[in-house]
């Protein structure tokens, strides 16, 4: 349980969800955390719940003045930083149709979702560049690895941090930073809820989805927020060291393929006549 200990980490969007499980991880391992996030109410919450160890600051992702500002905060509170978690991030509302998309949440998005993990992974490795290296984590998701119709800008943004991730990875390593990227898939959070919030019926919507993400995820079982935390207390630590560049979904299996009774259903509708 004292896999961090003397590290000090920042987790961005860490008033909840993801966030806030993976800050847990860390402190239970030894860790000092700083929570990231523009709840400022929920972070201050979840900041003073965790004890001393745990400290909050308010921040907005796409600032590169709210960013610099949460660096200078850590290392002034904790005296370091070593692991970055760019986990904050934003989901798009889900539209029947591209034709009908007016991508009024793009720049947002993008801004959020992509310039987010650039701004925080470039501040962070300016820091580590300096001061022995580092961990960089960094949350996409498995829209940005599969391919699939509805919520283009999110699946463009979750892709542009794969890529992000790899390029950048290559160019800190001679710092000693490893940036690594985990593609979460299935997760029960909020982000669910406020994709289909604009909905007739959304808690109906999210129920359906469920029903949808259940029948094409080949293990049985649901995941939670811990199984990503869990993912990031591995990149965060030594027993990732030589390990960076790489992105992990943790989804129960999507992206590696539909389940039998999954393809038996597809394989017995295309089987059926039109006239049926």
């Amino acid at each position: 349980m004292n896999e961090l200990k003397g590290k000090v980490a920042i987790v961005t969007g860490g008033a909840s969800g993801i966030g806030l499980a993976s800050a847990e991880k860390f402190l239970a391992h030894g860790a000092r955390v700083v929570i990231a996030d523009i709840n400022a109410e929920g972070g201050e919450s979840a900041a003073a719940a965790l004890g001393s160890n745990a400290a909050f600051k308010t921040a907005d992702v796409s600032d590169t003045g709210q960013i610099g500002d949460l660096i200078d905060f850590t290392v002034d509170t904790f005296g370091g930083l070593d692991i970055m978690f760019n986990n904050a991030g934003i989901p798009a509302a889900m539209r029947s149709s591209f034709l009908d998309d007016d991508l009024h949440d793009f720049r947002h998005i993008m801004d959020v979702d992509l310039l987010g993990v650039m701004l925080g992974t470039q501040h962070a490795a300016r820091y580590m560049a300096e001061h022995g290296g580092g961990s960089i984590i960094n949350t996409t998701s498995i829209g940005g690895i599969q391919a699939r119709r509805g919520q283009m800008a999110y699946r463009a943004a979750k892709a542009g941090v794969i890529h992000f991730t790899k390029c950048v990875a290559i160019d800190l390593a001679e710092y000693g930073i490893r940036v690594n990227c985990i593609a979460p898939g299935g997760i029960p959070t909020k982000i669910l809820s406020i994709t289909t919030a604009h909905l007739a019926d959304p808690d109906e919507a999210v129920r359906e989805l469920r029903e949808v993400i259940k029948s094409i995820r080949p293990l049985p079982h649901d995941g939670n927020a811990d199984d990503i935390a869990e993912a990031a207390l591995y990149f965060a630590g030594d027993r990732s060291d030589y390990i960076t560049g790489t992105i992990l979904p943790v989804d129960g299996g999507i992206v590696a393929g539909m389940p039998l009774n999954a393809m038996a259903d597809i394989e017995k509708s295309c089987a059926t006549p039109i006239s049926a």
